[in-house]
This record gives structure tokens, C-alpha cells and sequence, in this order.
């Protein structure tokens, strides 16, 4: 089970574009499949998440 607190989604012509940011890269995965999985999402962009680790940002998840 993941919890996405910090992750905002922006939705516009189908395009699901995700913010904010996540403790690992599989839950940069596990958002990417959960947004796919929403009615008329035909794509999701993650390019501005930022990967967090112990309190610290290290910079954009790709």
C-alpha cells in the first residue's frame, strides 16, 4: 500500500502531470501505474517529482 501525502497531480487533455515528491523510486513506479489506471489517463508525467531520501532532496526522479 503506498500513501502519496506529497504528490499533487495536475491533469490536462489526458496527460496526468505528478508533483511533489516521494521517499523511493518505486513509489515514483507505484504512482505512475495508480494514475494509469484512472478512466481517460493516457499518460503521466513524473518529470517533476523530486526523490527524497532520509529528509533530503535529491533532485529530480526520473
Amino acid at each position: 500500500m503506498y500513501y502519496f501525502r506529497h504528490v499533487d497531480v495536475h491533469v490536462d487533455k489526458g496527460v496526468a502531470r505528478l508533483s511533489g515528491y516521494v521517499w523511493s523510486t518505486d513509489a515514483i513506479y507505484q504512482a505512475r501505474k495508480i494514475a494509469l489506471r484512472v478512466p481517460g489517463i493516457t499518460a503521466v508525467s513524473t518529470s517533476e517529482l523530486q526523490l527524497e531520501r532520509n529528509g533530503r532532496d535529491s533532485g529530480v526522479a526520473r
